[in-house]
């Protein structure tokens, strides 16, 4: 065996592996009838395992007045019950919020299969079972075998007794231990009789019905079979996760073979009494094969049939081959199937194209080691992938007639020129363009057709359907026979084209709505687009909710609708915090109106896709199908855009905080040192009042005069720096002198200890300009402080005025470093700072030129930084050009 043939591990094997080490392990204790001890037992091992150190809670364990089992859990912690109101009295039920919070490693959960009083989470106790393993809580139940559903008939046949609680054969399936509690029968008669059953009165009535001998043993049979068909589950599981092929003869396993025939629910039927009989798991299948189509009865009876099939017990599956003997057969390896159940026609008309006859013959003439049963039918089944396709209506068969009688018109005119055997490929054309242009049946026609018309205008004698010459016999049936076969290939390309554009279709459509939604900005934009995708998708009505606070909200719907009942909002919250279908179809809130799938990607939750409907069942599994991908789709395309909204979120807190840190260190160094100025010369003042000197006394004002003056321009520069972003800024326009403004600047800087030489070069007579002399004042100050700051104590900064057509302009010039290449482009933008300079230990607050920009701006004028001319050019020159008098008077 080579490699590529070598068997390997089932992928669902091993994924449910996987799962299960998620998730907590389920202990059943099995009996075969009440008072066979199975909670007794259940308490004795946790006891057990509490003595061991293990955290033991008693979930709800009913001890019908039992003295014996009441005092297995008088030292045991046990759960408080959840009252719940229901025709007028509290009725007691499992705590499952509590439990979940309390999260024991151990929970004891008694009578498995019990129905919950209406108004629980749950209809089932089972499943809050369920929840509580998904939650990764061990738990131990018990369970009597006639609550198993596929047993029902079996015990009612038994006991007379129906049993109104039963549980899903699936829910077995997940159990990882059932431990048999077993009692003789006569041990249990006379537990009975003693009063430890049941009271007085209640048992005798349960000895003359229920607890009869016989019924006993056949039900101890049933828990026994029970048993081992888990044991059998258990080793099929590991032998497909450790890639050994079967079949092992541990126990019997049933195939049936499920076509889209209507004979198939017979079959079903069959193969569930076959699989109580041989007390066996089984499974249906049904295998499409790759461009057939089926239309849409035969769908829907499919469908229909699988349904019933998964209803009955039966795991279901649908697989896709072009050879379907060779997959069944590897399917039937695989999970160690005994036994094929498989339906025969009793006249087969149409031969299967996989040429070994019908299904059934080829299986059998396949199949080793295993067991093939044929269930016989009186009419041809259709379990082929093989149809007849549609007709296209009387249109079709009109157009046919026109084609036979063209080709005989034109077969006319060619006998004149050719030789008659040659003039029969003109009909053979008339039956190729009816089966491209209308299918199978008008084609079949067109074939009939041609061989009359062909005899009767052909063929000698003419005018008569007689045929002289056997060998014209012949090749009049050879060509029936060709013209036939075209008109079936031919026919059947037509439908598989068809199909084939179908399935195109569909994925083109899937793929404009995930192109669709991987455009959209925002999660509200990909909601409102998904839901109107959906419903044109379904024809259904779509809602998308997603959470908002401690409930969820409906973000899109279509049609546009914001209101949905308790129950549905109950399901679509359940299908959430699961992450499981919910609603009608489903076995969690069947009543509510709305089928909810969630919308979850790995581990996020990102909310649920509800579907109307109107009958309270599930959507076909085509619609399904497609609702699973769109669902998908959808899920992923709003986490993007979460995702996407939280990263530009994060982004801007990081912005935030970063220009935060940047204002409150700027903030607080160009603070601190007016402030230790202003303190310092107070201090002295205040403690030295008496002994210093006037001339010393006058100098310290002076400074706290300068400092308190600083701090006033740096307060004026972040209440500017406000009002310019919030567009707020206040401008009381006046005519002013440009030249005045310049030697106050100068001299202000002067006054607070500017240590570089200072130039005012302006022309003679007044500079006038429009606007707010105060702001201007404080946004040409900034640049004069930048220069005192950075062009270093020599320097020389230069203060020019020129009046130009229609504009003023302002230079201020310094011959110091000038500003690095680096910032030159930035120098007008919040926070940025020259990290060099010792003036001012580089932590200034970076607002200066920014507010200047601003001011200028909200003049109608420009600033900029001039480039310089050559590389040994030094210096910073900044240029502000002011409307002039002429254009500020307009």
């Amino acid at each position: 065996m080579s490699d590529h043939d070598a068997p390997r591990a089932s992928p669902d094997a091993l994924l449910d592996q996987a799962e299960r080490e998620g998730r907590g392990k389920l202990r059943m204790f099995l009996g075969a009838a009440p008072g066979v001890g199975k909670t007794y037992a259940m308490l004795q091992a946790a006891r057990a395992e509490r003595a061991g150190g293990r955290d033991v809670l008693v979930g709800i364990v009913e001890t019908h007045g039992r003295a014996d089992t009441e005092a297995m859990i008088a030292d045991l912690e046990v759960l408080p019950r959840r009252l719940i109101p229901y025709k007028g009295r509290l009725v007691p039920e499992l705590d499952l919020d509590e439990a979940l919070a309390r999260r024991p490693s151990l929970l004891i959960v008694d009578e498995y299969a019990h129905s919950n009083v209406e108004g629980s989470r749950h209809p089932k106790r089972w499943q809050d079972v369920a929840e509580c393993l998904r939650n990764g809580i061990d738990v131990w139940t018990t369970m009597n075998v006639q609550h198993v559903e596929s047993l029902n008939d079996v015990v009612q046949r038994i006991t007379g007794v129906r049993v109104r609680e039963t549980v899903p054969d699936t829910t077995l399936r997940v159990a990882d231990q059932i431990v048999l509690v077993d009692l003789p029968s006569d041990e249990l008669i006379r537990r009975l009789a003693e009063g430890k059953v049941y009271v007085e009165d209640t048992a005798t009535r349960a000895t003359q019905n229920f607890f009869k001998p016989s019924n006993l043993t056949a039900l101890r049979e049933l828990a026994l079979r029970q048993v081992a068909a888990q044991v059998d589950s258990d080793l099929v599981e590991r032998m497909q996760g450790s890639a050994i092929e079967g079949p092992w003869a541990a126990g019997e396993r049933l195939l049936v073979c499920v076509g889209p025939n209507a004979q198939a629910e017979r079959l079903v039927r069959e193969g569930k009494r076959l699989a109580d009989l041989l007390d066996a798991p089984w499974f249906a299948v049904t295998i499409e094969r790759p461009g057939a189509t089926l239309d849409q009865g035969a769908a829907s009876r499919l469908d229909a049939t699988m349904q019933l099939a998964k209803s009955l017990g039966a795991e279901t599956h649908n697989l896709v081959a072009s050879d379907l003997p060779a997959e069944l057969l590897r399917f039937a390896r695989f999970e160690n199937i005994t036994q094929i159940l498989v339906g025969k026609a009793r006249s087969r008309r149409i031969r299967l194209p996989w040429g070994d006859g019908n299904l059934a013959d080829a299986i059998v003439q396949r199949a080793r080691g295993v067991s093939v049963l044929v269930l016989t039918e009186n009419e041809t089944l259709e379990a082929s992938s093989f149809r007849w396709p549609e007709t296209g209506g009387w249109t079709g068969y009109l157009a046919t007639t026109a084609f036979v009688a063209a080709a005989s018109f034109a077969g006319n005119i060619l006998a004149r020129f050719v030789s008659l055997p040659n003039v029969s490929m003109v009909y053979l054309l008339a039956v190729l363009a009816p089966a491209l242009l209308y299918g199978v049946w008008p084609a079949v026609l067109a074939s009939f057709l041609s061989f009359a018309a062909y005899n009767y205008l052909f063929l000698d004698p003419t005018g008569t359907f007689t045929i002289a010459r056997p060998h014209e016999l012949l090749a009049l049936t050879i060509f029936l026979i060709i013209a036939f076969v075209i008109s079936a290939v031919a026919g059947q390309a037509r439908e598989q084209v068809r199909a084939s554009a179908r399935r195109t279709r569909a994925a083109r459509r899937l793929y404009e709505f995930t192109r669709t939604l991987s455009a959209l900005p925002d999660a509200g934009a990909v909601a409102e687009a998904a839901a109107s995708e959906i419903n044109a998708a379904t024809g259904r009505a779509v809602t998308i909710l997603q959470p908002e606070g401690a409930d969820l909200s409906i973000v899109a719907s279509w049609p546009p609708d914001d209101r949905l009942d308790v129950p549905a909002r109950t399901a679509a919250r359940w299908a959430h915090e699961h992450r499981e279908m919910a609603g009608a179809g489903t076995q969690t809130l069947p009543s509510a109106g709305w089928t909810f799938l969630p919308l979850a990607v790995q581990d996020a939750r990102i909310g649920v896709l509800g579907i109307e409907s109107a009958s309270n069942a599930l959507p076909d599994a085509e619609l399904r199908a497609l609702l699973s991908a769109l669902a998908e789709q959808t899920a992923v395309a709003l986490q993007r855009a979460v995702l996407s909204t939280e990263v530009r979120s994060a982004r801007t807190a990081a912005e935030t905080e970063r220009v935060r840190n940047i204002l409150l260190a700027s903030i607080s160094h160009d603070f601190r040192t007016p402030l230790a100025s202003i303190l310092g010369a107070s201090t002295a003042l205040i403690e030295y009042q008496d002994r210093i000197d006037p001339a010393v006394r006058e100098d310290l004002l002076g400074q706290v005069r300068d400092e308190a003056r600083h701090l006033d321009q740096m307060v004026r520069n972040l209440l500017s720096m406000t009002r310019l972003e919030a567009g707020a800024l206040e401008i009381t326009k006046d005519w002013f002198d440009i030249g005045e403004m310049l030697d106050r600047i100068v001299d202000q800087a002067r006054r607070r200890g500017a240590p570089q030489r200072f130039f005012v070069d302006c022309p003679p007579g007044p500079i006038l300009a429009y606007g707010d002399a105060s702001l201007l004042d404080q946004a040409v100050g900034n640049i004069v402080g930048n220069a005192v700051n950075y062009a270093g104590a020599k320097a020389t900064v230069t203060l020019r005025a020129r009046t130009e057509p229609d504009i003023v302009t302002i230079e201020i010039v310094d011959d110091g470093p000038g500003v690095p290449a680096d910032l030159r482009n930035h120098v007008f933008e919040k926070f940025t700072r020259l990290r060099t300079s010792a003036a001012d230990g580089g932590d200034s607050s970076g607002l200066g030129l920014a507010i200047t920009k601003g001011i200028v701006e909200a003049h109608g004028g420009t600033v900029e930084l001039r480039a310089a001319n050559a590389p040994q050019d030094l210096g910073a020159a900044f240029i502000i050009r002011l409307p002039s008098e002429r254009r500020a008077s307009l």
